[in-house]
């Protein structure tokens, strides 16, 4: 099962570029200087170079090697204007307009990895969820197929038997009320990028019903949903709706529901909304110590992730690693 070993072997063959986005935060210099360290993975810091300096050498931290890029100084800054108004021209957006949009550090940075200057994008430890999606959004766009920006977080916790534990569990971050459509594409999405994780994916759509053990309008979302799912991704193990101790418990899952062969061995977990899923994972990760990696950003056409705000350099490394194995 997933250790971080895992997705450093695979970028070890193919080493990729990662941008910065809040390049003299004490944070991110300390998650840097600990991949310059490294061989696998080339951080790209968005700031003024004498400022990142400095931080980096009132924080005691080696960055030497790494790649600074300032908005102001940008030598590429005029092709970079033009993509960014053919990119947004739909909103007539002028050349005076996007020169000050991409003064702003996510805006710039959303862009070096449009251009192909960088292969992925964190950010996120200083400004909100929303300004890291409304830059990929606007630019870096859904991929085919998909109509949202949804997200997962990977849960890790090591077992008895020495393999860690890996569960999935979206969305618990972005989507508020997902329609049974949203809670489809969802599903796929985390599916895939739990397979990344090392998770063969079973994946339950949770209710507080199961199997029609409970009515009302939020059963029948969550029962279409995972019908429809199932339908569209015929080689995906898919069951609901059901309730979490039947998804997860094979005692359970034998009284509840025993004819369904995921019920019980559930470990890609549909929330209705996003109320359900950020109280579950987080229960999850304080009272059942699991190491909780995420939001990771799902249907994106470039790997573009959201730090908390209160995050330390330890989590910046681990997601900076997340982030580029999307890649």
């Amino acid at each position: 099962m997933f250790g971080f070993g895992q997705l450093i072997d695979v970028l070890k063959k193919n080493p990729k570029k990662i941008v910065f986005t809040e390049g003299s935060d004490p944070r991110i210099l300390e998650a840097a200087s600990r991949l310059l360290a490294s061989n696998f993975l080339h951080p790209i810091l968005v700031g003024n170079e004498d400022e990142i300096y400095a931080s980096a050498e009132e924080s005691g931290f080696n960055i030497r090697g790494a790649q600074i890029i300032d908005p102001k100084s940008f030598d590429r800054m005029d092709e970079m204007i033009d993509m960014f108004c053919e990119l947004r021209k739909s909103k007539g957006v002028t050349p005076e307009q996007a020169r000050g949009m991409l003064s702003q550090a996510n805006y710039f940075g959303t862009m070096l990895v449009k251009m192909g200057i960088a292969d992925a994008l964190l950010g996120g430890a200083t400004y909100s969820t929303a300004d890291t999606v409304r830059p990929a959004l606007q630019l870096i766009k859904t991929k085919p197929g998909n109509s949202i920006v949804s997200s997962c977080f990977i849960l890790v916790r090591p077992s008895a038997t020495g393999e860690n534990e890996v569960l999935a569990m979206a969305d618990c971050a972005i989507n508020i009320h997902p329609t049974e459509d949203e809670l489809v594409e969802i599903a796929g999405e985390s599916a895939e990028c739990a397979k990344i994780f090392g998770v063969d994916p079973k994946v339950a759509f949770l209710s507080y019903s199961t199997f029609g053990s409970g009515k009302g309008e939020d059963v029948d979302k969550m029962r279409n949903a995972a019908h429809k799912a199932a339908e569209k991704y015929p080689d995906l193990p898919i069951a609901g709706e059901l309730q979490f101790d039947a998804a997860v418990s094979p005692r359970v899952a034998r009284t509840k529901c025993p004819d369904n062969a995921i019920a019980g061995h559930a470990n890609t977990f549909i929330f209705p909304d996003i109320n359900a899923g950020n109280i579950g994972y987080k229960i999850a990760q304080r009272l059942g110590n699991f190491e909780a990696y995420g939001p990771i950003l799902l249907g994106l056409n470039a790997p573009i992730n959201d730090l908390s705000r209160g995050c330390n350099a330890s989590e910046v490394y681990s997601m900076a690693i997340i982030t580029a194995a999307l890649a």
